[in-house]
């Protein structure tokens, strides 16, 4: 006979990509002793046991690993067309069948084939005995073997076994200390009475006695404990259950475990929620794309400081999105119904630049206007000024600004009478202002007037979650503008996303319209992307065909370095974090190269 005609088909299955949580839910289930493992193809590849699942449980085994990384067996796996014969010696309970292809198709029991009459019982209870090399009796209700005692007692798992009606016949110290029962107040006593007075919730032993097989379940006691028990049959050579053997392996810290688990997924369910209706909340009021955690902690902070009149310093890289920033600012405070002034101190000429801050008036200079002109403080009267590049402002012109923020009121080119405004401040700059302070190039007083709040914008190689949503935004506008149906292929949007970004989102913008506005087809590849890396630097600045002096040719690459990392990052700090060096390493460098006419 073979092994395909007495096994019990089919049955319950795991994947190795499967979690020890989920593999201890189908346990705790369902009331199985083993699970078979399958492969991504279906293919049996090991068997995991409830001993595995607790043996795992007791190691610490955190609940998110795979089960293919838990300890458990591939010995006991065996082909449908073996003869029963080999098997019935076999220490292994429970073997899982494979057919020819190597798929699970069921499970092979030893006392499945002893309750059909298969083997001989009492040749088995024979060879059991020269193993155990004692005298195996079962009379009236009394088990008699010191040996199999010593066993029982010594065992770390519970052990309850009862005769074939539900009497107890044997309890070992491992049960009382797990249940916290005592045996002296359960010995001789039936089950179906210790059931009933609540000693225990269930009986698994009076569930096998029903159903004559192995049944596993979960089981709580008048202590509080509760436990895994799995009770197994031994029958006679009649067929019937002379006793029921009972395992017990406290599972209470492994409730303990799962309540926490579960608790913890309900909280990063509950952050998700919160993150995700800030992100929508905070969006839907501005032109920002923002998903990575970090931007939308700044725009907490923002939507914040929106509701207070206070000064706000946005500090960040150049094209980092800071104008961005001070717009979502002012579309939450109290002033989005006035006016939003934007200054670029950068762009306006510095002979130009006092009149039209502060406005001057008439006859005030050569070529003024007769009639005198108003300061753009004075037009966002009520509203909001955004001051970008703040750091290019004259000394100056920063000492009226400095009265502006004080007194709240300017004075006109030509003019000695202060004019009171109201208006909210906002500063932005990709430069080092505490720097600036040190070597006297800004004011002092004014970068702690200004600094009441400041904002530091993250550069985009730090929000990383945000690029792909970018390039989306970005290709969508631009589909939009020119009738396009253009799209990216994986591969190109993988190379954006490790790029660095060293311009930031102004940078990624660019980048995606040039490729869109310049392929020639719909699907825009990996080799359209115009990006260079410094990478790409060193290899054309090392692919020369003359052989001049080593030190020369290093000197050429490391001043080209300079060159680039200086022009994309806009400053000293930043141009230095790129290249991996100090600041001062690099304003040395930087110094002898320029005195070098080589930069």
């Amino acid at each position: 006979m073979k092994v395909r005609d007495v096994m019990i088909r089919g049955g319950l299955t795991l994947k190795e990509s499967n979690t020890f949580y989920e593999a201890s839910q189908l346990f705790i289930n369902n009331q199985v002793e083993v699970i078979p493992i399958l492969d991504e193809k279906e293919i049996l590849i090991s068997l995991l046991t409830k001993n595995d699942i607790i043996d795992n449980y007791m190691k610490g085994t955190k609940p998110d690993i795979n089960i293919k990384y838990l300890s458990h067996s591939k010995k006991n796996i065996i082909d449908e067309d073996s003869k029963i014969d080999n098997y019935v010696n076999d220490k292994e309970s429970y073997m899982a069948v494979k057919n020819a292809q190597g798929k699970f198709v069921g499970i092979f029991s030893v006392n499945n084939m002893l309750r059909k009459g298969i083997t001989n019982e009492s040749e088995k209870i024979n060879e059991l005995k020269k193993k155990l090399n004692c005298t195996y009796e079962c009379s009236q209700g009394r088990l008699n073997c010191t040996e199999l005692d010593a066993v029982i007692e010594s065992s770390f798992d519970g052990i309850y076994i009862t005769d074939g009606k539900a009497n107890t016949l044997k309890i070992n110290k491992s049960y009382e200390k797990i249940t916290g029962l005592q045996r002296k107040d359960m010995i001789n006593r039936n089950m179906y009475e210790l059931e009933k007075e609540g000693y225990i919730s269930k009986s698994a032993t009076l569930m096998v006695l029903k159903n004559r097989k192995t049944n596993t379940i979960e089981q709580e006691f008048s202590t509080g404990k509760k436990v895994l028990v799995s009770s197994n049959p031994i029958f006679d050579d009649k067929g019937n259950i002379s006793m029921v053997v009972t395992n017990v392996r406290d599972i209470t810290e492994l409730y303990e475990l799962q309540e926490e688990l579960a608790k913890n997924m309900k909280l990063t369910e509950k952050y998700y929620s919160e993150i995700e209706a800030m992100r929508i909340q905070y969006l839907n009021l501005s032109d920002i794309i923002a998903k990575d955690k970090t931007m939308l902690d700044l725009l907490e902070v923002a939507k914040r400081v929106a509701n207070v009149d206070t000064t706000v310093l946005i500090l960040g890289e150049t094209g980092v999105g800071k104008e961005e920033i001070a717009k979502f600012i002012y579309q939450n405070s109290m002033r989005r119904s006035k006016n939003f002034i934007k200054i670029n101190c950068g762009a306006i000429p510095q002979n130009l630049i006092e009149s039209e801050l502060f406005g001057y008036v008439k006859g005030a200079f050569t070529g003024a206007n007769k009639e005198g002109k108003m300061g753009l403080f004075e037009v966002a009267d009520g509203g909001t000024v955004f001051l970008d590049e703040i750091g290019e402002l004259p000394l100056d012109i920063q000492v009226k600004l400095l009265n502006v923020l004080q007194e709240g009121e300017v004075e006109r080119v030509g003019s000695v009478k202060p004019i009171k405004i109201d208006v909210r401040v906002l500063a932005a700059t990709n430069r080092n202002l505490e720097d600036m302070t040190k070597d006297k190039s800004f004011r002092a007083d004014l970068y702690y007037r200004l600094n009441v709040v400041p904002l530091i914008v993250p550069p985009l190689r730090e929000r990383r979650e945000d690029i792909i949503p970018l390039i989306q935004h970005f290709l969508s506008q631009l589909n939009k503008k020119y009738n396009f149906d253009k799209t990216f292929t994986i591969e190109a949007v993988n190379t954006l996303y490790n790029y660095n970004w060293p311009g930031n989102v102004r940078e990624l913008k660019n980048i995606v319209e040039r490729v869109i506005v310049m392929s020639s087809s719909d699907k825009i590849f990996e080799n359209d992307l115009p990006i260079k890396n410094l990478a790409n630097i060193i290899k054309k600045n090392s692919t020369s065909d003359d052989i001049c002096n080593l030190k020369e040719a290093v000197g050429k690459v490391e001043a080209n370095l300079i060159s680039k990392a200086f022009d994309s990052a806009g400053n000293v700090r930043d141009a230095a974090k790129m290249l991996g060096i100090d600041a001062s390493t690099f304003v040395r460098k930087r110094k002898r190269y320029l005195e070098q006419d080589v930069l």
